[in-house]
């Protein structure tokens, strides 16, 4: 049977092949950003870049990133404060 670890390693030497630079995962607990308390998507280590704060010497790039899925976060979160969840959740469109 195939590993994670193989899937993961395939698919990322799949786009390097193809002039990707692989990205390392970002800490799933993002440090020196206030505004994120834990990685929900595979965009964290992105996000500089999207908002115009940082420029990469590559335009091309893949990462396998460690995230929490909602069904943790519903854990997480108290009941009284449900606000949060949507806010937590809600998938970028």
């Amino acid at each position: 049977m195939t590993s994670l670890a193989q899937i993961r390693s395939t698919f990322l030497d799949f786009f390097k092949a193809r002039g990707h630079e692989i990205v390392p995962s970002s800490s799933l607990v993002p440090r020196n950003d206030p505004t994120l308390m834990f990685a929900n998507s595979g965009m964290v280590q992105f996000k500089n870049v999207f908002t115009g704060a940082e420029r990469r010497p590559y335009s091309r790039a893949t990462t396998a990133q460690k995230c929490v899925r909602a069904r943790l976060t519903e854990m997480l979160v108290p009941k009284a404060e449900p606000q949060l969840m949507p806010a937590i959740t809600q998938p970028v469109t």
